[in-house]
């Protein structure tokens, strides 16, 4: 009896799967380089060794569509890009008339980026004394805030941060953190953070479909 091809080990299947995609090995070095990650460090995000990470770098192996999905969410990127497939150019400019605000629990949001890149920016109203702002958060990524109006209130651990109109904030999103208006009328806000290894549809404030989280 003659059985197929066996896989390998750490994700590589010898079969014609793999065969059938084109070389990554360019892109797997460019893009591990442009995240500054030793081969090592790469290695251990991505759950393997770095002598077969290193031989996929090298073009001596050719990944799995398993692994290739578990690489493009080490680097933060897409299996199209590790694929070398040009993606259509996104229009870089949101014009003020753009997309209209959203609303969850009287939390406002206008979009103030491009959808599909690894960073979402918004522009955010805060109101004073509403349940989100005693929502604790803790998930991977940065967060960035700049606040144009009012004043807010910035929970970062054990550390209370009281923030001005001109005052920004960055910092780690696995710190517990929550933020709150600390004037009446409420606080309005510049927020940026990163997407990374998070799906859009569990990015919603309480729950509420079509609002971006936050915290």
């Amino acid at each position: 009896m003659t059985t197929g091809p066996a896989p390998g080990p750490e994700g590589f299947d010898a079969g014609a799967e793999a065969d059938e995609l084109p070389s990554v090995a360019p892109q797997l070095r460019d893009l591990r380089r442009r995240a500054g990650l030793t081969l090592e460090a790469a290695a251990a995000r991505a759950r393997l060794s770095p002598a077969h990470l290193s031989r996929l770098e090298t073009g001596r192996r050719q990944p799995s569509l398993p692994l290739l999905l578990g690489l493009a969410r080490t680097y933060g990127t897409t299996v199209s890009e590790l694929l070398g497939e040009t993606p259509a150019v996104a229009d870089p400019i949101v014009r003020a008339g753009g997309p209209g605000a959203r609303e969850a629990d009287g939390w406002t949001y206008w979009q103030a980026g491009g959808s599909g890149r690894g960073m979402q920016a918004l522009r955010v109203h805060v109101p004073h004394g509403r349940s989100q702002g005693e929502l604790v958060r803790v998930h991977p990524g940065e967060e960035w805030l700049y606040v144009l109006k009012g004043r807010l209130r910035l929970h970062l651990g054990e550390a209370e941060h009281l923030l001005e109109p001109g005052d920004s904030a960055h910092f780690d999103s696995l710190t517990p953190h929550r933020i709150g208006a600390a004037t009446q009328s409420g606080a309005d806000l510049l927020f940026v953070h990163t997407l990374l290894q998070s799906s859009l549809a569990g990015l919603c404030l309480g729950g509420g479909a079509g609002a971006p989280a936050h915290h």
